[in-house]
């Protein structure tokens, strides 16, 4: 297993995740049920999102607040929650399998430790325990993946991700990182991606974020198109407000033909008014590998980024510094 690691070690050795193999404890108490409740925040439920992009006709429902989606009862009844914190003491998470095990639902936990696992052990819940090498939740991708892969009971899922251990290699996207984060000195990134791959356009948002400490937005074609491409339609009135965005645009061949000639016709308009733009394409592989190798380049370029603005690229200060104002 992966020894403790800094934020570059996380990112070089990535693929490694895809090596370890989950164990569900409690597992006589475990039933599958076809319709997913994944409670988590952050950086926790981030690999949710992921599987959906590999199978959109999953009947997942990603859940990032107190408690339960408000859902009718019959369909609250007829799913099964997952409760998934990295550290195990994510107040919202918890909060979320206490009320599951109110109302007795099918319920497991994924975390590393914490008051999460103890719960499941004290309820006697399923439960699968991640290995705790002490990276970020965002950085543990791969573990949150194939921990919800195996709760889904989705094997073919779980042969193809295997795969990455030794398919997907890291450094190869560190130099287009690298170069990517020099583009984005002094820029705010705004990614853009189809509805169909917006979990991706969210992580990548969320790895500048955290990892590069600095503002990021995201949102996807058609619907922008129908509202927030008109906020940079410059005027010289406007113009000081938009000239600090960089727009990336994740393509996917795979795409839907309109969505592809939006993106297409967007960046040329953006481009005409003085805004840069380029695409990032998910390369042609399994849809697993699409999927990680894109992320590895958000990880890449958002660590790049605060190398070159002093920052540190692994912890989030202003995280643990609102939980604390909070408790």
């Amino acid at each position: 297993m992966m020894a403790l690691m800094g934020m570059y070690d996380a990112i070089k050795n990535f693929a490694e995740q895809f090596a370890y193999q989950p164990v569900i404890e409690n597992r006589r108490y475990f039933r599958s049920i076809r319709k997913y409740i994944v409670a988590g925040m952050g950086g926790s439920n981030l690999a949710a999102g992921l599987i959906k992009i590999w199978n959109p006709y999953l009947d997942v429902v990603l859940h990032r607040d107190y408690e339960l989606p408000v859902l009718a009862e019959k369909e609250l009844r007829n799913a099964f929650v997952i409760a998934i914190s990295y550290s195990g003491n994510t107040e919202e998470t918890i909060s979320s399998f206490n009320q599951a095990m109110e109302k007795k639902l099918p319920l497991a936990a994924v975390a590393t430790g914490g008051t999460l696992l103890e719960l499941a052990r004290r309820h006697k819940v399923p439960y699968i325990q991640l290995p705790d090498i002490h990276i970020q939740p965002r950085m543990a991708l791969g573990f949150s993946a194939k921990a919800l892969l195996a709760f889904m009971n989705q094997k073919n899922g779980l042969e193809e991700i295997d795969e990455l251990a030794d398919a997907l290699k890291p450094v190869a996207y560190e130099l287009a990182g690298k170069k990517l984060a020099q583009r984005l000195i002094h820029k705010i990134p705004v990614i853009y991606a189809s509805a169909a791959n917006e979990a991706l356009a969210y992580i990548w948002k969320i790895k500048l974020n955290e990892t590069g400490k600095i503002p990021a937005f995201y949102n996807v074609v058609p619907e922008l198109n129908h509202n927030e491409m008109t906020g940079f339609d410059v005027r010289s009135s406007t113009k000081s407000l938009s000239s600090n965005f960089y727009f990336i645009f994740l393509k996917e061949g795979d795409d839907h033909p309109k969505i592809l000639k939006r993106m297409k016709v967007l960046g040329r308009l953006y481009k005409r008014r003085g805004l840069p733009a380029e695409t990032v394409k998910l390369r042609d592989h399994t849809k697993f590998y699409k999927i990680f190798s894109t992320t590895l380049l958000a990880d890449w370029t958002a660590y790049y980024l605060a190398r070159e603005y002093g920052v540190d690229p692994e912890h989030v200060p202003m995280v643990e510094e609102f939980k604390r104002l909070i408790t």
